[in-house]
């Protein structure tokens, strides 16, 4: 009678990531999401997370929706945030779901430029690119994958930088008139500005999403990463990765971040 009495335990469920520090920080917040409703929930860095997830190795993967959108269906031009998350949800392949994309958390590129520049193009608007497209050499860091265009403005290859502070250097010496950053980047220093993408949006939306496997997750499950993505912000997920980027333990900074955020409110 004993041991019939004993409690059966229940597999945790795998959060799939590469070995990216911003990645595992994102899959640290949805594998606490799903423990803060009583799903085990663990973190596995793996070589290919959507591989693993296709494969039923993983069972969540967070991301981006306009990443997952041109892994899927690789050259589509939707920009709105809704858009983009509707084609990515219909490029999906059988048997993977996608959770609430957060609609106040993004990671979106954005083009830099210097408070003189955008005086001179008399805008803080990404759209005056448009009037200034000849020419325009932007900066990006090594192995950021910056838009080739913005809105009808097809750029030429980037000038590769190897940190972001090799690149801010050019753009304030005027050896760049613009940079790539991210809203979820760091703050830009004085003097530096990042041009607003407003509507109609000029670059593809970025926001937060979670792909999880159909049928593994449960009522609870499903409530903890739907609600995490209306918790969560752009301003909090760049607070949180200012702490990992200088040495903070990713599944300590998210543990910390959700028990002052908890869900359900």
């Amino acid at each position: 009678m004993a041991a019939c009495g004993g409690q059966t335990s229940v597999p945790a469920l795998v959060v799939g990531t590469t070995n990216d520090s911003e990645a595992t920080l994102l899959a640290q917040l949805y594998a606490a999401a799903l423990r803060f409703y009583g799903t085990p929930a663990r973190v596995d860095v793996v070589a290919d997370p959507l591989a693993a997830l296709d494969s039923g190795t993983v069972d969540v993967v967070p991301g981006f929706t306009g990443h997952f959108l041109q892994t899927f269906a690789p050259g589509s031009a939707v920009r709105a945030d809704k858009q983009v998350y509707r084609a990515m949800v219909g490029a999906l392949p059988e048997g993977v779901a996608a959770g609430d994309y957060s609609s106040t958390t993004e990671d979106k590129p954005v083009l830099v430029v210097t408070l003189s520049t955008s005086a001179a193009w008399g805008s803080r608007d990404l759209a005056a690119t448009a009037r200034h497209c000849a020419g325009l050499i932007a900066g990006a860091v090594v192995d950021m994958s910056p838009p080739e265009a913005v809105g009808t403005c097809a750029l030429p290859n980037p000038r590769v930088f190897p940190n972001e502070t090799a690149m801010l250097d050019a753009l304030r010496a005027g050896s760049i008139r613009a940079a790539w950053g991210s809203t979820a980047g760091p703050e830009l220093p004085d003097g530096l500005i990042g041009l607003a993408d407003r509507k109609p949006e000029l670059v593809q939306a970025q926001n937060v999403v979670p792909l999880y496997r159909r049928n593994e997750l449960g009522e609870f499950g499903l409530r903890a990463i739907n609600e995490l993505g209306g918790v969560l912000d752009t301003a909090a997920l760049r607070d949180m990765r200012h702490q990992v980027a200088t040495g903070a333990d990713p599944a300590a900074v998210a543990g910390d971040w959700l028990a002052t955020h908890p869900l359900g409110r």
